[in-house]
């Protein structure tokens, strides 16, 4: 089963994410918003290490992060959960795999891979929108494949269908995610949900 975030604040934006009326602009504002809270319940387990450091007043011995992070956006509406982390993670790598779903057979091609080294590092392939699990069944199998062993799917909104792909094909990889919808209806987009991501993000 995936994790889902519990914190009022996700369930205030995910509202005004969903809202028809909001505009692109607020749309972006808000989703850099629920990243912030995802990208922080996706990394609460980040081993940490002990460091002596200096104090205005006296020596001490202070806790630094532990393990490099990668995070890999599905391209292209991966795009805008990308932002929390490379603000708040030091030391984060970003790699980008391209996946783009066909609207008529709901199936992904891949158009585009780009990745760092991911080997003894924390990885997290994010994409806002679970659906049939499809894109994001193959972006994983895309990261193992290049190295990534401590992988994590980071969503916004996840459909039982696609977190029952994922962890079919995936069963070592947890899911994250803000909230978990209905169904899919029968052009495979989620239900309520909120359109696709991308064109609501981009204004296209």
């Amino acid at each position: 089963m995936p994790h889902v975030l519990q914190h009022p604040l996700a369930h205030h934006i995910l509202t005004h994410l969903r809202d028809k009326t909001t505009k692109p602009a607020t749309f972006r504002t808000l989703s850099q918003q629920i990243g912030v809270l995802l990208a922080i319940e996706a990394t609460r387990d980040l081993p940490t290490k002990s460091v002596p450091i200096e104090t205005p007043l006296e020596p001490m011995d202070g806790t630094v992060l532990g393990q490099g992070l990668v995070v890999v956006p599905i391209l292209r509406a991966g795009l805008g959960m990308l932002q929390p982390y490379t603000d708040l993670f030091p030391n984060v790598s970003v790699g980008y795999v391209g996946l783009e779903r066909d609207h008529e057979t709901a199936v992904a091609r891949s158009y585009y891979c780009k990745l760092p080294p991911m080997a003894g590092k924390r990885v997290l392939c994010v994409d806002p929108m679970l659906a049939t699990g499809g894109s994001a069944a193959q972006a994983l199998s895309v990261l193992k494949e290049n190295g990534a062993t401590d992988l994590r799917l980071v969503t916004i909104v996840s459909a039982p269908e696609g977190i029952t792909a994922v962890e079919s094909a995936h069963p070592d990889v947890p899911i994250i995610t803000a909230v978990v919808d209905r169904e899919l209806n029968a052009s495979s987009y989620i239900l309520p949900g909120l359109g696709d991501f991308g064109d609501r993000l981009y204004g296209t």
